[in-house]
């Protein structure tokens, strides 16, 4: 019996990029959401969540990042801005036809390093 990855079933590589760029798209016209990236170089870090949501899909990238909470230190993330942020990486996946329980798995996976990424 063969086990298909969620990666595999949200159609691998090119899904996830098609996520991610839908997801910055988004966040960068998000006049709430976007003063987070004004001097960040967004390429790189659609790269790493590339990686990211494909590691926790279960694809063959290794996320190669820094921790998630170092990484958002000093940013002083509010309750309500990562909830928003978490709405629409979960709209873009299902803009692109994942499947329900996928959506929830990652939602119940951005959930759980909320408490990383929440400062403020």
């Amino acid at each position: 019996m063969t086990t298909t990855t969620m990666y595999a079933r949200v159609g691998g590589g090119p899904a996830v990029k098609q996520v991610v760029d839908l997801l910055y798209t988004w966040i960068l016209a998000d006049e709430q959401l976007s003063p987070y990236f004004e001097d960040v170089t967004v390429h790189e870090l659609k790269r790493h969540m590339a990686a990211l949501l494909a590691q926790v899909l279960g694809g063959p990238q290794e996320y190669g990042g820094r921790e998630l909470g170092p990484a958002h230190d000093g940013l002083h993330i509010t309750e309500e801005h990562y909830t928003r942020v978490v709405d629409l990486a979960l709209a873009a996946l299902f803009k692109a036809h994942a499947p329900r329980d996928v959506v929830a798995a990652v939602e119940d996976t951005l959930n759980a390093v909320r408490a990383e990424i929440v400062t403020a």
